[in-house]
């Protein structure tokens, strides 16, 4: 079990602009959890803030049990070794190899000088392939990750990812950048790893549509809060406007639209979204 206790990131003078307002979240293990809200809602923030690559103002993760408040040295080590990031636009380097890359994800626990060398245990290697074949991408390890696809670069994203063998995973925009098709083959990868592995995902996407397809469970943030947290069926209309507050604004949707026009109602009021608003 994940939890996410509190979390409050607050900027400028005073810290007046508060950018997360006491962030309250637990996702268990195997849950893949999607969360929607606009730009500058503090969906990045969060996650960052998770695994303290952004240093929040107040709030703690607690992985299983084991509470990291503290920013000490030791425990943000254990605590970004637990939960991976994903991001939006790879963060490969580009020169070296598939693997090399994948085996990036096994080196906090390696010597400064194995690591400068690049030099890697066998069973290290062992982990960093299987991770490759479980986005299928075992046959390009000895690529160069410049000679990837958009869609196979984050392949290797989310198999450097899991090689870090993380409790969570914390997908930021993963399939920002790619068309429909491949985005869903890179959801579809990530949703089934989080499954077999039984690794939480907390995965923000702008896309409604994808949300819907994808979450087991829909977090909706707004102004820096939660204004929703249930299943995807209980996303209805009313709970996207809550989400992406001035949707039915004609300067937003054009002259003559509705939000009605856009989304589409099924049974019980729950949404079937034919394109995602962004």
């Amino acid at each position: 079990m994940i939890e996410i206790r509190g979390l409050v990131k607050s900027y400028g003078p005073g810290q007046a602009i508060k950018a997360l307002k006491g962030i309250d979240l637990k996702i268990a293990a195997g849950e893949f959890v999607v969360v929607l809200g606009p730009s500058g809602a503090g969906k990045s923030t969060m996650l960052r803030c998770i695994n303290r690559l952004t240093e929040p103002t107040a709030g703690e993760v607690v992985i299983d049990g084991v509470s990291f408040a503290a920013s000490g040295r030791r425990d943000l080590r254990a605590l970004r070794r637990n939960a991976a990031m994903i991001f939006q636009h790879h963060n490969l380097v580009k020169r070296l190899s598939v693997l090399k890359n994948v085996l990036v994800g096994r080196m906090a626990g390696l010597s400064p000088l194995l690591t400068a060398m690049h030099v890697f245990p066998e069973s290290d290697v062992q982990i960093a392939m299987h991770c490759l074949e479980q986005v299928n991408l075992a046959h390009k390890a000895a690529a160069r990750a410049d000679a990837l696809s958009g869609g196979e670069q984050q392949r290797v994203g989310i198999a450097r990812a899991l090689a870090q063998q993380p409790k969570i995973m914390l997908a930021d925009e993963p399939v920002a950048s790619l068309d429909p098709k491949t985005s869903r083959v890179v959801l579809t990868y990530l949703k089934r790893i989080c499954k077999e592995s039984s690794i939480a995902v907390l995965c923000n996407l702008h896309q409604i549509d994808y949300a819907l397809e994808f979450g087991e469970r829909i977090v909706g943030l707004s102004g820096g809060e939660i204004v929703y947290d249930g299943p995807p069926q209980g996303v209805t209309q009313a709970v996207i406007r809550q989400i992406y507050p001035g949707l039915d604004d004609p300067n937003i949707l054009g002259a003559g639209q509705r939000l009605a026009d856009r989304l589409d109602i099924g049974a019980g009021g729950a949404l079937a979204v034919a394109g995602g608003v962004s």
